[in-house]
């Protein structure tokens, strides 16, 4: 991560300030750990991508082949002793999130030149310069680092290592990737420009996304897309929203849509999952202004 970029960071457990324990350090730095002031709680930063979840041991009880891949990413005894430390605290489990995660930023990664993205993109292009800019759900950063080249600093948050070191590569100055949770974001009170959620409602309790977005905009504009595909089986959220029921909760907040996005829209979203398989959405978009 940017060294600079510790300003805008925050303890996701109590909100404090954290501070940097630099173990390896480039361009930016490779391994370290981010350290709450106030309840000393650790977050690791290894090859290159901090991780700041929770509860580190809860996300690689969930990944524990991605535990053993920091195991061996890590370089500094300080680092391999905390993750040998954590996994030794998780019990054994049939599931492993990280493999999924791991095949999804391959997906991602082959279709980072998808019409879908462009089409995005071109819509957003009216969006005024700004000074700060926030992405949930990032993935490999292919939106967050295309509104880069107009916006002065843009941050990506995704839930996959795979999918964050990724984003990482090539990283351009004035962007920064963070493994996080979107609910449990390490922002604080810090108030963005412009907040992005492409395609999150189906993973994410969609009203919870919403509202954190809203509370991150100052006087700026949100961002949201998704094919509403809400039929996860267990792991389906709560309370789905459709794309008229989320233009209600918009304006609820007190926002107006804007950029000709109140009418639903069908963005054509073609994923390539290999040679044989792909899969074709049609995507609502919608922009809404804060004022």
């Amino acid at each position: 991560m940017h060294k600079k970029n510790i300003v805008f960071l925050r303890c996701v457990k109590c909100f404090g300030r954290v501070t940097l324990d630099i173990l390896i350090e480039t361009s930016e730095i490779c391994e370290g750990f981010l350290i709450c002031s106030k309840c000393r709680e650790k977050y690791p930063i290894i090859d290159n991508v901090p991780i700041i979840m929770s509860s580190f041991v809860n996300y690689i009880q969930i990944r524990p082949s991605l535990g053993g891949k920091l195991l061996s990413l890590s370089k500094s005894k300080s680092m391999k002793k905390f993750i040998k430390l954590a996994l030794s605290k998780i019990r054994k489990s049939n599931n492993d999130l990280s493999t999924i995660e791991e095949r999804w930023t391959e997906i991602y990664q082959k279709n980072s030149n998808s019409k879908y993205y462009s089409q995005i993109i071109q819509k957003s292009s009216k969006l005024p310069n700004s000074k700060f800019v926030l992405e949930h759900g990032s993935s490999i950063g292919t939106i967050s680092k295309s509104f880069a080249n107009k916006h002065e600093n843009v941050f990506g948050i995704d839930s996959s290592y795979y999918a964050i070191n990724k984003a990482k590569k090539k990283l351009q100055e004035n962007t920064d990737f963070f493994v996080s949770d979107s609910l449990l974001h390490p922002f604080g009170k810090k108030k963005f420009d412009i907040v992005i959620a492409l395609n999150m409602l189906e993973l994410v309790e969609p009203v919870e996304l919403l509202n954190t977005m809203f509370n991150q905009v100052r006087h700026g504009y949100i961002v949201i897309s998704d094919p509403y595909d809400y039929d996860r089986g267990k792991n389906s959220v709560k309370v789905p929203l459709y794309e008229n029921d989320i233009r209600k909760n918009i304006h609820n907040l007190g926002m107006s849509i804007v950029h000709n996005t109140l009418t639903p829209s069908s963005l054509t979203w073609n994923l390539k999952i290999n040679s044989r398989t792909s899969l074709n959405y049609k995507v609502d978009l919608i922009i809404a202004k804060k004022s």
